[in-house]
């Protein structure tokens, strides 16, 4: 029985299309492993919205290229937005590479891999000093409907508290500095009962939380499907994925200003499954950069909505992306960012510095800054940013907050890691055989800034 490695690199979107490549694996038989040396196939599954993930991925994968020296039947391959965007080059730049498939193409990976595995074996039964030559396949060609691909995970054979659901693939916006929509197609939405259905199969296998993702998720179904009652499709595919008994979370990401409407804001006042938590790309808090990004929204209404959010959810926490660095970005354009960060309190913002993405418009502006400038702003940022979530951490000691247990910490094994409502990790002592999957009421005792630890409150 073959092995297949997936290493991921990127967002969450990621994670949940290399899942379901896993899946495909498993059915056909092979073993997925989480030991590189082991494998008969290596796959890489990243995104291209920042260099740092693509570097990464290329290194890696030319690291691991030594393993054919072992196992000369090794099938390699890369998969999803940098295969999408790159294609055939990446033959050139990797020479042991076999497979490219983009993000369209996800369900047709096990048989791409499958054939050449396949036939590289029995080739060489039969002449051992067989060529691996000729056998390269690259698939980053459009599908029509390959938005419900993404429909199956793998099984849940250990407790498992938490899973992700694709609900739509694509964007139609052109931010300049983004090249998510030459890699990941226009915005396509998967009808709400397949949606349902897929959520519903997970509670039945213990599952009791789900983040719904799309690249824009609360523009979910606009091109698709009707408004009903004054409600966006996405409103109503929350009503309904509500609705499953059993599940006692929803989260979702990403949102963009642009469709965050009134009823999503309503959604969060009769919905009590919906977690206390968005994530909610601001970008930038100068109006000018904003501009020149193509965000369609001016930095006022962005606060408009966070504070529309915080009234209709008193205990919400908002997190944010911002890109420091941006061309054009003066020492005053930086200020407004700063300024809007310490206004909102952001319980944690993803800072980045600005890099060039091929063939989008920002990489093309005059106005280039220099890394030094880009690191500085980044720091600073980072610093401002640090000490807001230290103090909305620490202000959490002694008090009682409820979290779902979802395993073994990542860090150490010898204790569970948890979130609450607002996303805040919380380590906590027990067993993970029978707390996994428990909605648990924890006193917060103890805060390094970034992670809080507590004690289970036992009730009389």
């Amino acid at each position: 029985m073959p092995n297949v490695f997936i290493k991921t690199y990127g967002c969450q979107m990621n994670e949940r299309d290399s899942e379901q490549v896993a899946n495909t694996f498993q059915e056909g038989g092979y073993t997925v492993t989480g030991e590189e040396k082991k494998a008969d196939v290596i796959l890489i599954n990243t995104c291209s919205v920042r260099d740092q993930a693509e570097q990464k991925a290329l290194g890696k994968m030319g690291i691991m290229g030594k393993y054919r020296e072992k196992n000369p039947n090794i099938v390699y391959g890369f998969m999803g937005c940098m295969a999408q965007s790159r294609g055939t080059e990446l033959f050139d730049r990797i020479p042991h590479l076999d497979v490219v498939v983009g993000t369209q193409k996800y369900h047709r990976v096990f048989s791409y891999v499958d054939d050449i595995l396949s036939k590289r074996v029995t080739a060489r039964m039969d002449n051992p000093e067989l060529s691996l030559s000729g056998s390269n396949v690259c698939d980053i060609a459009e599908e029509e409907g390959s938005q419900n691909t993404i429909k199956e995970h793998l099984p849940i054979t250990d407790k498992r508290a938490t899973a992700f659901v694709s609900i739509m693939q694509g964007c139609n916006m052109r931010c300049s500095f983004c090249i998510v929509p030459d890699t990941r197609g226009k915005e396509r939405g998967r009808p709400i009962q397949e949606i349902v259905d897929e959520v519903t199969n997970l509670v039945s296998q213990g599952v009791k939380e789900v983040t719904l993702l799309g690249q824009i998720v609360n523009l979910y179904g606009r091109t698709e499907f009707p408004k009903v009652d004054g409600k966006s499709p996405f409103v109503q595919l929350l009503e309904a994925v509500h609705e499953i008994e059993g599940l006692e979370r929803i989260r979702f990401t990403s949102p963009h200003p642009i469709g965050y409407r009134d009823d999503l804001v309503a959604a969060f006042t009769y919905l009590p499954k919906l977690c206390s938590h968005i994530h909610f790309p601001m970008q930038s808090g100068s109006d000018r950069v904003l501009k020149k990004m193509r965000r369609p929204y001016k930095n006022e209404k962005f606060i408009e909505i966070c504070e529309k959010m915080k009234a209709a959810r008193p205990d919400l926490a908002i997190t944010t992306d911002i890109i420091v660095g941006f061309p054009g970005e003066t020492e005053e354009d930086f200020q407004e960012t700063v300024n809007c960060v310490k206004r909102l309190g952001f319980d944690n913002s993803f800072i980045f510095r600005y890099s060039k993405r091929k063939d989008t418009p920002a990489a093309e502006m005059e106005e280039q800054l220099g890394e030094r400038d880009k690191e500085d702003r980044n720091q600073r940022l980072l610093a401002i940013q640090d000490d807001l979530t230290k103090a909305k951490n620490a202000a959490l000691i002694g008090t009682i907050q409820q979290i779902l247990v979802e395993g073994p910490s990542k860090t150490n094994k010898e204790t569970l890691s948890g979130r609450t409502s607002q996303n805040k990790i919380v380590i906590i002592e027990g067993d993970a055989e029978r707390m996994t999957g428990q909605l648990l009421d924890v006193k917060i005792e103890d805060s390094t800034g970034f992670t809080l630890y507590g004690t289970p409150v036992i009730h009389e």
